[in-house]
């Protein structure tokens, strides 16, 4: 009875030490097991781009969790980062299963998106300088390719580029000034004290008794730079972008200091002729003449008004200076004119020759990069008197000149050319050519009075036109003539029909403009 009494005890002994381990084991496990409680999904395995990041027991909380991962990987990196994030939750069932941690979960969803990465954008700046643009790594960039630019024409660098509000967009938007290093200064200083009172009153007093001009000598003057500006409208944004897609600091020095060629428009002046304009743009004369349809030569005619295309050298950013200077210089008086109601003003006669003067000058001068754009002579020493040119010149307007026919192709121009075929014709053209079928209409290129009206020898059947200031115009190789001699005509009058009479090789118009007898080329005239 003994013995079974103590078998019993040693069992009792086994049950309590099995039901500690069960509760043991339930402590140590129970957070990690999801018990079967016959409410649907309770396990759930977390895939992101195909990496298996690990188990957790609610659905509820993984996109938190996705979150707080990219904020973790983004938070090595002052950019945009762009990855991909395919997030997967399978879910599942079970009476028990292991989760595991957030942390673990959080971990292995970092390593997933920082294995899926596309590219990274950095923070950078979109510099737009007129049509150029460029994008550098950071305003410090900025400055220092602004400050290149303004370096260029300053040795002591007194003048330097800042960064400000544009005031004038209604949106945020940088733009660049250039300051004085004193000013620079003054804005630096978080406690600038303005002048007041008394203090202002005496230097506004004595800045405004400083001596004038002409009681100065050339002495006196404090020459040199007083002013910078750049001369393009400068706009600077933040950008986010890739690495090659932002330029080097050296380089865009280069690209926006260096001065390429552009096209530029130069407004004819009085007084200009094309040997003047070539020395004021710097630009050989020939040059000028290949980039302009409408000049043949030297000799051709410009007139007051008229715009040619020159080619000027200039850089994306161009800088204003405005520069006190001494001068020692030859100069020319201005020009002179009298003024002939009685003449065209394509007339003029030359009364006086000039002659050069010398002085020495004081000059508020305003340069654009290294061209002078405009002076102002604020004390002037003259040694020498310089005598203006003197010119007489018409004020009536010249009649104009229109084609005499609708259409045609011009076939010979005028001056020189191969000597033609036909019989009697010569080799220096005196007009223009244009080639078109038999009785095409020709009209009066100007008003004025017929005196000529018939066969003319080689010409064939002509009309001449006389028109006010000793002009006149000739019609030739005509089939029909419509008027007679001493009649007048308007502009644009139906005055004949086209032919191939005379020294003609195929059907045309002759058409000739003579001035004061000398044959001139009508393509400058209609």
């Amino acid at each position: 009875m003994k013995k079974l009494t103590a078998y019993h005890r040693r069992i009792n002994v086994t049950r309590i030490n099995i039901a500690f381990l069960v509760i043991f084991l339930n402590i140590i496990f129970l957070p990690s097991i999801s018990l079967y409680r016959h409410e649907g999904n309770n396990l759930f395995h977390i895939f992101l781009n195909d990496v298996d990041c690990g188990y957790v027991g609610s659905d509820a909380d993984v996109n938190a969790m996705i979150a707080d991962a990219r904020l973790e990987m983004a938070g090595d990196s002052d950019g945009i980062i762009y990855a991909d994030a395919d997030l997967k939750v399978e879910g599942s069932e079970v009476v028990f299963g292991k989760i595991d941690s957030e942390a673990d979960v959080k971990a292995n969803m970092v390593e997933a998106l920082r294995g899926s990465v596309h590219n990274t954008r950095q923070p950078a700046v979109t510099v737009k300088i007129g049509d150029y643009s460029t994008n550098l790594k950071d305003s410090e960039a900025v400055l220092q390719v602004l400050q290149a630019a303004l370096d260029l024409y300053q040795t002591n660098r007194e003048f330097v580029a800042q960064l400000t509000l544009d005031p004038t967009r209604e949106l945020n938007c940088i733009t660049a000034t250039v300051v004085s290093n004193e000013e620079a200064e003054a804005l630096e200083e978080a406690n600038v004290v303005k002048e007041a009172g008394f203090d202002s009153y005496i230097n506004t007093s004595i800045s405004e008794t400083e001596l004038g001009d002409e009681l100065k000598s050339f002495d006196d003057y404090d020459y040199g730079i007083n002013s910078m500006s750049f001369g393009n409208p400068i706009e600077i944004v933040d950008a986010y972008l890739l690495a090659d897609q932002i330029t080097d600091t050296e380089t865009a020095i280069q690209e926006i200091t260096v001065a390429q060629e552009v096209d530029s428009t130069y407004v004819v002046e009085s007084g200009d002729t094309l040997s003047q304009i070539a020395e004021k743009v710097n630009i050989p004369m020939d040059k000028i003449i290949a980039m302009n349809n409408t000049l043949d030569d030297e000799r051709s005619m410009i007139r007051v008004g008229d715009e040619l295309t020159i080619t000027m050298p200039e850089p994306v950013l161009s800088v204003v200076r405005n520069e006190l200077e001494y001068v020692e210089e030859v100069y020319d008086a201005e020009i002179q004119y009298v003024y002939n109601d009685d003449w065209f003003t394509t007339d003029m006669v030359t009364i006086q020759q000039p002659s050069s003067g010398f002085h020495t000058i004081v000059a508020q001068t305003t340069y654009r990069n290294n061209k002078e754009e405009e002076r102002t002579v604020v004390k002037e020493e003259v040694l020498l008197d310089a005598v203006p040119k003197i010119v007489e010149k018409g004020t009536k307007i010249p009649p104009t000149f229109i084609k005499p026919l609708a259409g045609g192709r011009l076939t010979s121009g005028f001056g020189y050319r191969n000597r033609p075929k036909a019989a009697g014709a010569t080799a220096y053209h005196q007009g223009v050519d244009w080639g078109t079928p038999t009785g095409t209409t020709v009209y009066a290129s100007s008003g004025g009075t017929v005196v000529q009206a018939g066969w003319m020898g080689g010409y064939g059947y002509v009309v001449y036109i006389d028109h006010p200031g000793g002009r006149q115009t000739r019609y030739a190789h005509l089939s029909k003539i419509l008027v007679s001699k001493g009649q007048t005509v308007s502009q644009g009058q139906t005055i004949a029909r086209s032919g191939n009479t005379g020294a003609s090789t195929g059907p045309h118009v002759h058409f000739e403009i003579r001035i004061n007898g000398t044959a001139v080329n009508p393509l400058k005239y209609l």
